[in-house]
């Protein structure tokens, strides 16, 4: 700006300031962006406080353009241009961003490039920052006035979960800030309506906000605006977030933190994946769930405090800390309320849950001083360099001046040093050790702890307390099995710990055969005939094998007993004509080790006269199937092994064939109630290659249990699928399939499609249909028919979807005409992440014509 223009704009300060708001530079910028606000060239003027500008106070403006930014040092219209210039601030003297209303983008929202990671790294980011003590401070008392955003997540702008930014400041700090990802929501700005903008698709994908890896983290004022994997300062240490606002789904908070007077919309039933160290404190805050059923904190462990904190809800039922607590949680709370009742979190395992009434501890997080309530963030957040965000100092050592109590060195947490640990009786002990930490996991020596089982468990193991405080577990379980103990540890003021340990007898020597082994087929069968002589139920661990030979050459196995319960019978089938079967025991009972492994092959090789299954059904007992990793096609057998298709390998992964990639036994999340074959690892492949030559029509039919409950299926749209193939090569990979896809269409919706397989090539062959009906428990049947494929699944279940018929199916019916073909394999192809985003497998039946 030149001389003239400069002096010409000062002169008409006065005259804007009186009409209450300040036009920038041109007339276009008058309106409701500038109340309260002068820029002065060197110098702004926020609500009558003149700011000096300089190398650690800089003023952003996204009005000015580039031509006007660049004729003042310390002056710019946008935040990745004033982030090249930063220099560190210190705790006296901080770098800070002065930010005038707009909205910043700090990534493109209009580059059609897809942002990558780093080579070598998994996450893209908007803008990656290093400056000790930074504060971005918005120059309006609404935070929605000043808004960072970005518009990007996995699959959608982004490979890898986009994150807006990565910060590395202690000391960092926002105030009258929006930070927004308007990946799946749309951005709204009233005050300047055409910077608004609609989300980029309505999917929701992982789409965050903030990585901090700083100490003394501090928001006031401050909104986070996102959905899946919110981020508000992830990494950080002590953080506090005073009177904030957060919108998100789930794995989304930060689990190390302290919320005052800050207010949530939760979308999903559980905002931390879990939180760290001592945890998150909610103090005085508002939550409005979104969630049907329950509303849950965490998806896995660590500690949460809530205090007076008001629940609102027209859907959840009830609040807990997780969806099956470990019996070691401890959780703490106060005064909460749910739709104006009184609330107890955690009612469905109440031992997780301390409740803070009548306890001291409570001191280390509210105050009540002269009919005063104080929320004690000085002694939370203090560590050892007495950190006081609040400015509450003085007030509280006052009190304890007056009341001769110790209000600011309260520690939060009490840990035990061991759990989950198993002790034999008569043979090994176990020392349990607890420490106590104040907030921000500064260790604190000296507390009294006292140590406790219950008088039930007193039968299992006694308590032998050290003269250090230490515990030492003695186990003297007379009884046969392994039990399970509970052995708590708590302080004076009120804080708990537990340690789950599993006791067991006396361990005895493994049995012996009295007679045996020895197999004998008849009916179909073959059973594994041996005699033991002992007083205990029998547990033997059986596996059997199909070998070459009556000597046991390349024994592949086939079938293993599970549940402690022996397998002494192996259904025979023709997959088994020509081959020697072994069966191999180790003996076992419940006070024992398994023994020495014994073998027994069956005299001669099966023939088709020993078999009398139906060639046209096969019912596999899942149970009993052998999950060990199996790579070879072979007629009659299981393929077991991770793959990583084709059309799956721009997302940066390796099946690992290192470990068997399924197993037996329950799920996880909404599949835990469920026992079946579920994938072990990212990848896991599943092939059944029947006996014969030629096949004609066939069908499957299974009843699908995904760990995922809002009908997504899948962890994320990164061509994470499962294929269900039928009529299939499983040499070649050439067939036919039905894959359950993960798209960025629906949030709480999968994919149902056909496609045609050649050699491994994957093509669709349908139209896509959208259904919500994949969540616990889905039935599927893939048929075919002459030259049809046809898919028919549904839900027995009641469930909630906001999508109408037209939209989102809940029952699928979906054909497409394929090439006749002779092969008769069948099989699973499961690409997504594990665990959680796993599918469980039950009631499998493959039936050919």
């Amino acid at each position: 700006m030149n001389t003239n223009r400069l002096r010409k704009y000062l002169l008409v300060i006065p005259a804007m300031l009186l009409s209450g708001y300040f036009p920038l530079l041109a007339q276009s910028h008058r309106g409701e962006l500038y109340q309260h606000l002068v820029f002065e060239g060197s110098s702004i003027t926020y609500q009558d406080r003149k700011i000096q500008l300089g190398p650690n106070a800089f003023f952003i403006d996204g009005q000015l353009s580039d031509e006007e930014a660049a004729g003042y040092p310390f002056v710019f219209n946008s935040v990745n241009e004033a982030a090249k210039q930063l220099t560190h601030g210190t705790e006296e003297s901080p770098m800070v961003l002065y930010m005038a209303p707009w909205v910043y983008w700090i990534d493109d929202p209009d580059d059609p490039e897809v942002r990558l990671p780093r080579a070598g790294e998994g996450t893209p980011f908007g803008l990656e920052i290093d400056c000790e003590w930074l504060k971005f401070h918005g120059l309006s008392d609404d935070p929605g006035h000043v808004i960072l955003a970005c518009n990007r997540g996995q699959t959608m702008g982004a490979k890898g979960n986009f994150t807006m930014f990565n910060i590395k400041s202690d000391g960092l700090c926002a105030e009258n800030i929006t930070f927004g990802n308007y990946c799946n929501i749309d951005l709204e700005y009233p005050l300047k309506p055409k910077l608004g903008r609609e989300k980029r698709g309505p999917a929701i994908v992982q789409a965050q906000l903030i990585f901090s890896n700083g100490d003394k983290v501090f928001a006031r004022n401050t909104h986070f605006i996102s959905r899946l994997n919110l981020g508000p300062f992830w990494g950080s240490k002590r953080s506090l977030f005073d009177r904030c606002h957060f919108e998100s789904t789930d794995d989304a908070l930060n689990g190390s933190a302290v919320y005052l007077d800050c207010t949530f919309d939760f979308y999903g039933s559980k905002p931390f994946w879990g939180t760290s160290g001592t945890g998150a404190v909610f103090l005085n805050c508002n939550i409005e769930s979104f969630v049907r059923g329950e509303q849950y904190f965490t998806k896995s462990n660590g500690q949460v405090v809530v205090i007076d904190t008001r629940f609102h809800s027209n859907t959840a039922t009830a609040v807990g800390w997780r969806e099956n607590p470990p019996g070691e949680t401890r959780n703490y709370q106060f005064q909460n309320q749910l739709n104006d009742e009184p609330l107890q979190i955690g009612m469905q395992k109440l031992q997780t849950t301390v409740d803070l009434t009548t306890k001291s501890l409570l001191n280390a997080y509210r105050i009540e001083l002269n009919d005063q309530l104080v929320y004690n963030t000085w002694n939370l957040l203090r560590g050892n360099d007495d950190w006081d965000p609040m400015g509450i100092k003085e007030k509280i050592q006052k009190a304890e001046k007056e009341h001769g109590k110790d209000y600011s060195n309260l520690p939060v947490q009490l840990l035990i040093s061991s759990t989950r640990d198993t002790l034999e009786t008569g043979r090994e002990s176990l020392v349990l050790s607890a420490r106590a930490l104040r907030f921000g996991n500064y260790e604190m020596k000296g507390e009294k702890i006292r140590w406790n089982i219950s008088a039930e468990d007193e039968t299992l193991a006694r308590l032998n307390i050290k003269d250090n405080g230490d515990c030492e577990v003695i186990p003297v379980n007379e009884e046969d099995g392994v039990k399970e103990i509970t052995v708590t540890a708590c302080t004076d003021s009120g804080l708990e710990a537990a340690s789950v340990l599993y006791i067991s007898p006396s361990i005895l020597e493994a049995p012996d055969f009295s007679a045996g082994p020895a197999l004998i087929c008849e009916k179909g069968q073959l059973r594994l005939d041996y005699q033991l002589d002992m007083r205990f139920e029998d547990q033997s661990l059986i596996s059997w094998y199909r070998c070459r030979d009556a000597q046991g050459t390349h024994p592949v196995e086939i079938a293993v007993s599970r549940f402690n319960k022996p397998l002494k019978t192996y259904q025979l089938s023709a997959g088994d004509i020509g081959y020697y079967i072994m069966a191999r025991v180790s003996l076992k009972h419940v006070r024992c080790h398994p023994g020495n492994t014994e073998r027994t092959i069956y005299h001669k090789a099966i023939t088709p006269e020993d078999v009398n299954q139906n060639p046209h059904v096969f019912i596999p007992d899942l149970e009993k199937m052998s999950t060990a990793y199996q790579p070879e096609v072979l007629p009659g057998f299981w393929t077991l092994d991770g793959y990583a298709p084709a059309d799956t390998r721009e997302w940066y992964w390796e099946a690992d064939s290192t470990r068997d990639p399924w197993y037996y036994g329950p799920g996880v999340d909404g599949a835990a109630q469920d026992t079946g074959l579920v994938q072990a690892t990212k990848g896991a492949r599943l092939r059944y290659t029947p006996v014969g030559d030629q096949f004609g029509d066939m069908k499957i039919s299974f009843t699908a249990v995904p760990a995922k409950t809002a009908g997504q299926g899948f962890s994320s749209a990164r061509a994470q699928y499962m294929d269900v193939y039928i009529k299939f090569d499983t040499k070649t990979l050439t067939g036919y399939a039905l894959r359950l896809i993960r798209t960025t269409k629906y949030s709480d919706a999968i994919d149902f499609l056909l496609m045609k397989y050649e050699n491994g090539n994957a093509m669709p062959i349908s139209d896509p249909v959208s259904a919500s009906c994949y969540r616990p428990d889905c039935r599927i049947t893939v048929e075919v028919n002459g030259n049809l494929l046809r898919v028919h699944s549904d839900n027995a279940r009641d469930y909630y979807t906001v999508h109408n018929e037209s939209e989102v199916k809940r029952v699928v019916d979906l054909e497409a005409e394929m090439e006749p073909n002779t092969f008769g394999g069948i099989g699973f192809q499961h690409t997504g992440t594990v665990s959680g985003g796993a599918t469980l497998i039950k009631d499998l039946k493959i039936e050919w014509n």
